[in-house]
């Protein structure tokens, strides 16, 4: 859902040919799958393109990527765990965490897995309040790289 919203932002903002957006689950568990219907129902439903097959982020991954985001604070750590180098591990954020309303207490997007539409519906809106704020990190980063 993350990668939906945000890639739309890239989109909008015209930075699809500079800003990559991708995701992966911090387990295997769905490896090979298409994202849940309820996923895709709520992002068809607010006009989000999708097109995803689950797999596991890899350590190797880290060497190619500028800012790794995380949903809740199990994935911080897991993705924490498999950084190589302490750099790497800078480069994980919350996505909570560029969300202005967002309380400091309050960081994690919960996983609407077990849960009814509900869930799915207030995981979209809590992913749309943090895409602003990223897509404004992403250009201040993109500002501070040289060419």
């Amino acid at each position: 859902m993350a990668e939906s919203v945000f890639r739309a932002r890239v989109t909008e903002a015209g930075l699809d040919g500079l800003v990559g957006v991708d995701s992966a689950g911090t387990g295997g568990w769905h490896e090979g799958d298409g994202a849940d219907p309820r996923t895709v129902a709520v992002l068809e439903s607010a006009g989000y393109a999708q097109n995803h097959r689950a797999r596991q982020f890899r350590s190797s991954w880290f060497a190619r990527l500028d800012l790794v985001i995380a949903l809740d604070a199990g994935h911080l750590r897991d993705l924490r765990d498999l950084a190589p180098t302490p750099q790497d591990a800078a480069k994980i954020r919350l996505l909570r965490s560029y969300d202005p309303s967002a309380a400091a207490s309050d960081t994690d997007v919960p996983d609407p897995y077990y849960g009814s539409l509900d869930g799915f519906e207030e995981c979209l809106e809590l992913v749309e309040a943090a895409s602003p704020g990223l897509l404004d990190a992403v250009r201040e980063a993109m500002k501070e790289t040289p060419a």
